[in-house]
């Protein structure tokens, strides 16, 4: 399952280094893994990972996308977030996190 986050239009673009901070502070094990086809946050010992958009370093959206089975990842992920300020986006617009 995907789920797409990102943040306000009136915050000014986060780093990925604070993304990541937060979801450290949620006690999870994130390295950014930069390809030249995007950028990943991979997780230890878990297949959950999250595409992120960056430019310079810098980030507005993500699509977390969830594993089978891995349900408690994926409500950790989207604590970091919402610690962050960063919103959810589906077909009907955006919501709360």
């Amino acid at each position: 399952m995907e789920t797409r986050v990102h943040l306000p239009d009136s915050e000014p673009p986060a780093t990925i280094r604070e993304v990541v901070a937060a979801l450290k502070k949620q006690k999870l094990m994130p390295k950014h893994d930069k390809q030249s086809w995007g950028d990943w946050i991979n997780f230890e010992n878990k297949k959950t990972v999250i595409s992120i958009e960056s430019i310079r370093g810098l980030t507005t959206s993500a699509t977390i996308e969830q594993a089978e089975g891995e349900d408690e990842t994926f409500v950790t992920i989207i604590a970091a977030f919402r610690k962050l300020g960063w919103s959810g986006e589906d077909e009907d617009g955006t919501y709360a996190l």
